[in-house]
């Protein structure tokens, strides 16, 4: 029986595999999760830049007024964009010619050395886009998402965000609490979040989802009582143990790690408006496979599965980090 066409399998199943493999990175992370259940996952077409809109101001020609007043008719430039750069990764389904006509020449061999190999690319993809999502953009040379770590800093002030200097706009600035010398106990933690929850409160808008390393994530769990430890079934389901502050999903989403040390401490806590984050993956590389490629001078055989993209935020202001607890 003719052995099969381990190159046009590999190249097929993968593309097959594709859109599953981009859901089971969103359901790897809690914030990409959420995002996808508001519908904040969006893909781009392309450009030179990500281009995320956003209101930076109000309208100057509001006005109260009585009678035949006339209205001030002024146009007030409001709204702006922050730009991102692509980011892209990459993992490869490799094989050699040993591999696949000597050791794995089988038809079921072949097929479950194919089945392993993209089970370890979509893992790997997994793994580290969720990790870069926390992390600040610095990771591995600057190629890696600007995730959390700058999207809602520790120091806000001092940071150029989406091509956006928040020292020169303070619109441009995320909320956040240094606790390291106010927080001694879980009801210090609990108070501090308290006021972190407020300083994020815009209006009607609160924050939606709370996301906490293993320390903090501990330390909040220990001030509840059993009637207070409410898991939501929508993150249930989804396989993130969840707990309530207010109106707000609180999420462990353990201590991610990474090339670049500003990722997801365990001691974190970020607190996040998800209407104003997005994950904008390219729509024709949305972790898709490429053609299969044979290097000249190796009898080896791969696909490459790649991604490129960014985490964007329009609305910095309504995001908050409690940081420095010990």
């Amino acid at each position: 029986m003719a052995q099969p066409n381990l190159t046009e399998l590999v190249t097929t199943t993968l593309r097959n595999r594709s859109s599953v493999i981009a859901d089971n990175v969103s359901r790897n992370n809690a914030l990409l999760s959420r995002l996808q259940s508001n519908g904040n996952v969006k893909p781009a077409d392309g450009g030179r830049t990500i281009v995320q809109p956003l209101i930076h101001t109000e309208l100057a020609n509001f006005q109260w007024y009585t009678g035949y007043e006339t209205l001030d008719t002024t146009p007030t430039a409001v709204i702006d964009a922050a730009e991102f750069n692509w980011k892209q990764c990459a993992a490869n389904v490799v094989w050699s010619g040993l591999e696949v006509r000597v050791q794995n020449a089988g038809t079921s061999q072949q097929i479950d050395l194919l089945e392993a190999r993209m089970q370890a690319a979509e893992i790997t993809m997994a793994n580290q886009v969720s990790s870069s999502i926390y992390g600040d953009g610095t990771g591995t040379s600057g190629k890696e998402i600007t995730g959390l770590g700058i999207a809602v800093a520790s120091a806000p002030s001092a940071q150029v965000y989406g091509g956006i200097d928040a020292s020169v706009h303070t619109f441009w600035r995320n909320q956040f609490i240094d606790n390291a010398s106010i927080c001694a106990d879980a009801a210090d933690l609990e108070r501090e979040m308290r006021n972190l929850w407020l300083s994020c409160t815009q209006g009607g808008e609160t924050p939606d989802l709370i996301v906490m390393g293993t320390h903090s994530y501990n330390f909040y769990w220990s001030r509840l009582t059993n009637i207070q430890r409410i898991t939501t079934s929508e993150e249930a389901v989804l396989g993130f143990s969840s707990l309530k502050f207010v109106t707000a999903d609180v999420v462990y989403d353990g201590d991610q790690t990474g090339a670049n040390n500003s990722l997801m401490s365990a001691n974190a806590v970020y607190m996040l408006n998800t209407k104003y984050l997005f994950f904008r993956p390219h729509v024709n590389t949305n972790f898709t496979t490429l053609d299969e490629r044979s290097p000249f001078n190796q009898d080896a055989n791969n696909v490459p599965l790649v991604f490129a993209g960014n985490l964007t935020c329009n609305q910095k202001r309504a995001q908050g980090i409690l940081f420095g607890a010990t």
